[in-house]
């Protein structure tokens, strides 16, 4: 009998195949490395010099200051008493591992080619990530203990940056803000603001002069989350290191965020796509986080968009207002710790008058109210501000 050798090359991967070798590390190394800037972005946006590594399991405790007593004052000489303020446990969140998998078959990829049949769905598994993170943020930042309210979004704006500035009063607090897409919908349809994106948030700096502000559909309308950048922490499992990114040969970039891999699963001619993230923002003081309703403007009041500016003098602000005045209208205004705005037809005739020009004196971080009034001197708009002054 004669024995013919083997045709080896019949045996050879054919030209142009994805085999594993190209999908592991190549694809998961793009992946990983755009998500990790992703949440290095939000990092960024969110004040966050140094997220700090966990062990999946770790609980994470959040605090709250609470002040027990308010001692009364003494006379020259006498012992003065001590106030008592105590950081308190407000809530606990365990630090945990999240998986994420899909499967891409050999058909899938044979009828569209890798780049939609992996790449592009891939890219959906990743937004899931994104989602889930955002989703837990979210959650945590609405249970924050502080508590404030406004008239109008403005307002709640303006009351929440005077909180978190009265709750960060020994530091350089930096006041950043969430809001509902719903409640930011009629001041962008009359103002011009310049919208960015980070990690799938959405966010105005300096939003009416007040601070950073996160435009999210996710979070329900009427109510404006606050708080101060110094406040926010981030922690997560590294998934660059250990056994677990031995065992699972996960690929991951320089900061250990997020590990992936691709897997071929030759019992059903298969890709697998695995995603480990154990990534959670949060704030480290409960009472930090202000909760500010909006109420809406009493009786119908039309809503005036007000800013304050420095003005040329020291003491003075240069206010801005829109839409513009009507015609046979007028300003007043009225300044106050908390300003709060009249009902409709409320007769302000004894509020200061402005010329819709001139700077005013006022003290920054002051609130000041700004209504048109008719020439009966009736209340048809209005709107407040926190002040700022020249220094």
């Amino acid at each position: 009998m004669t024995y013919k050798p083997f045709d080896l090359q019949l045996f050879a991967a054919p030209t142009n195949a994805t085999v594993s070798t190209d999908l592991e590390p190549a694809i998961s190394v793009d992946f990983t490395t755009r998500l990790a800037e992703n949440i290095t972005e939000l990092q960024n946006l969110l004040g966050i010099i140094d997220p700090e590594p966990m062990a999946a399991g770790t609980l994470i405790k959040i605090y709250k200051l609470s002040q027990y007593n308010t001692p009364d004052q003494v006379g020259e000489g006498e012992v003065i008493p001590l106030t008592e303020i105590k950081r308190e446990l407000a809530k606990t969140i365990e630090l945990t591992l999240n998986k994420y998998r899909r499967q891409t078959t050999a058909e899938a990829v044979q009828k569209v080619g890798q780049a939609i049949a992996i790449n592009a769905s891939d890219e959906k598994l990743v937004s899931g990530v994104r989602k889930d993170v955002k989703k837990d943020f979210y959650a945590v930042l609405g249970t924050g203990t502080g508590t404030a309210t406004g008239t109008t979004l403005q307002a709640a704006l303006a009351a929440s940056w005077g909180k978190v500035k009265k709750v960060f009063d020994d530091e350089d607090a930096t006041p950043i803000y969430f809001v509902s897409s719903d409640d930011v919908a009629s001041y962008l349809g009359t103002a011009q603001v310049t919208m960015q994106t980070a990690f799938g948030f959405n966010y105005i700096e300096n939003f009416l002069g007040l601070g950073t502000t996160v435009v999210s559909p996710s979070l329900p309308s009427g109510v404006v989350i606050a708080t101060a950048r110094e406040n926010l922490r981030c922690a997560y499992v590294p998934a660059s290191g250990g056994d677990l990114a031995q065992v699972f040969s996960l690929t991951a970039d320089t900061t250990g965020l997020v590990g992936m891999t691709h897997q071929v699963s030759p019992d059903n001619a298969s890709i697998d796509t695995l995603i480990f993230s154990g990534v959670k923002f949060y704030p480290e003081l409960l009472d930090g986080v202000i909760l500010s309703t909006i109420t809406g403007n009493p009786d119908g009041l039309d809503n005036l968009v007000v800013t304050s500016i420095a003005g040329t003098n020291v003491g003075d602000t240069k206010i801005t207002v829109s839409p513009t005045l009507t015609a046979g209208n007028s300003y007043k205004y009225q300044i106050a710790d908390n300003a709060t705005l009249p009902a409709l037809d409320q007769n302000v005739r004894l509020w200061s008058v402005w010329d819709g020009t001139s700077d005013i004196t006022a003290a920054t971080g002051k609130e000041i109210c700004i209504v048109e009034c008719d020439s009966n001197y009736l209340a048809k708009k209005g709107g407040v501000a926190v002040v700022t002054a020249k220094a």
